[in-house]
């Protein structure tokens, strides 16, 4: 995976240790899950009807990621298995001691209800080779072991119950299956294993209605072709009309998916990240981002015209970290006052960043996101252009502004505006919202903004000593 490190590092802060801790975790782990646009071109059906099936993809902008399995049993994170080389027949004994709470799925659909997010996947198969709902494929799934339930039905219907879409991630690797490894050069076991992935897909998107996303992973050890990519696709389709897929089956899918950074592509694409450092429950991992650094990515993703997919790993029984659940919590109530400025909002707002703001846009409205705020600069003593204080000042804005008010009271903010910059004047010394704070910008046409078009406009003075 290829490292970024971008204007919003600093959004970390104590952990960006850390940050680099993940990127190397993440290079190690998942370099065989393509992440930009892959494979062929779409298929004829998917171009016609993309637009249709990706709109409330587009409009949701937030989801939640759910990665569960045997691996929350030991608490070592979701590779452990292969990190560790734990022998297989080992590592099995854990499907019988795998045993949750009842009505956990309902406690996560609830929590991302909360959270303002607006659909949900869950790891129905990971690496591990563990299937978590009722397969008639083979006994090394949850009502034949420890659960002795099927709890891909109770996530879809704690999902739905809440209103949330439906999205199932699928893993393509399989590090349990006799085959899984073999199928690379042995032509009868990868055509046993090819059968095998095919209908356990068909299983999942039979099984449980509508189905909202398929969420592929990992290709390893067989190319698009020798999977079959084509036939997988087309069978999937079929079954579910409506569905969104993803790029890592080895085709183009219908969205990028960049892993642990923010990277736009020139097409729908969504971010997956992580709390802390990993997707599997860890018991020992506290780095955990903290609200303004989670809305402030939210915010980044929608602002270059992406959807933010924010993983929790729970632990065995199905408990949420307690962690993860007061962050989300701060996350959603923050979305019910400024989920205008997120929700159905238009990428491309902004070519550059400010010092301490971000800019997202619907139509007319362009919404200035404050993550710092810039009260008591000493320079006011000095600098008209700091008063009256609280001065929030942005260059480059492209569109006149008719109108600005705060997102969390409604008042409206005094501005001035020249070819070069808008300044919003008399703001309160503290901040009026936490962790960021949105003002709304009414503007007289579609607002785009990007300071470094100022550069020729600026008016230029004599070069010489200060007067």
């Amino acid at each position: 995976m290829e490292a970024y490190f971008g204007r919003r590092a600093f959004l970390g802060g104590a952990a960006a240790g850390a940050g680099a801790l993940a990127i190397g975790m993440a290079e190690a782990q998942e370099h065989e899950a393509p992440q930009t646009t892959s494979g062929p071109a779409l298929f004829p059906y998917q171009e016609q009807t993309r637009a249709r099936r990706m709109r409330w993809w587009q409009d949701a902008r937030f989801g939640m990621f759910v990665h569960w399995g045997l691996y929350s049993v030991i608490g070592h994170q979701e590779w452990v298995m292969e990190s560790e080389g734990i022998p297989i027949p080992q590592y099995e004994l854990l499907a019988k001691h795998f045993k949750p709470k009842p009505g956990a799925a309902r406690e996560w659909a609830r929590l991302a209800k909360r959270a303002g997010q607006k659909y949900m996947v869950l790891t129905t198969k990971h690496h591990e080779g563990f299937c978590l709902w009722d397969t008639k494929l083979t006994d090394y799934n949850a009502v034949q072991q420890g659960p002795g339930r099927d709890l891909v039905r109770e996530f879809v219907e704690a999902a739905r119950a809440e209103g949330l879409k439906v999205g199932l991630y699928y893993s393509l690797m399989d590090w349990h299956h006799p085959d899984g490894a073999a199928c690379a050069t042995d032509p009868a076991a990868r055509e046993r294993f090819v059968a095998y992935t095919h209908g356990l897909i068909r299983e999942l998107l039979t099984n449980y209605g509508k189905i909202d996303i398929l969420w592929y992973d990992v290709t390893w050890p067989l190319t698009p072709e020798q999977w079959r990519a084509e036939e997988m696709n087309r069978m999937v389709f079929d079954l579910q009309p409506d569905i969104v897929v993803n790029n890592r089956n080895g085709l183009a899918g219908d969205f990028s998916t960049p892993e642990h950074k923010v990277a736009a592509d020139q097409r729908a694409w969504e971010t997956c990240e992580t709390m802390n450092l990993g997707w599997g429950y860890q018991r020992t991992d506290n780095e955990w981002k903290n609200a303004r650094r989670i809305i402030n990515d939210l915010t980044l993703c929608v602002q270059q015209g992406g959807n933010y997919l924010l993983n929790i790993g729970p632990d065995a029984a199905g408990d949420v970290p307690r962690e993860s659940v007061e962050v989300l919590d701060q996350v959603g109530a923050w979305l019910k006052t400024n989920g205008a400025s997120i929700y159905g909002a238009e990428g491309k707002a902004a070519d550059a960043f400010g010092n301490y703001t971000n800019f997202t846009k619907a139509g007319n409205k362009l919404y200035l996101h404050v993550y710092f705020w810039p009260s008591k600069t000493p320079a006011a003593q000095w600098l008209d252009f700091y008063r009256p204080e609280t001065v929030i000042a942005v260059g480059g804005v492209r569109s006149k502004v008719v109108a600005a008010r705060l997102l969390k009271t409604g008042q409206s903010v005094q501005f001035t505006q020249d070819g070069v910059t808008l300044r919003l004047t008399g703001l309160p010394d503290a901040a009026p919202d936490s962790p960021t704070t949105v003002i709304e910008l009414e503007c007289s046409g579609p607002a785009f903004v990007d300071h470094h078009l100022i550069r020729p406009e600026w008016r230029r003075y004599r070069v010489g000593t200060v007067a």
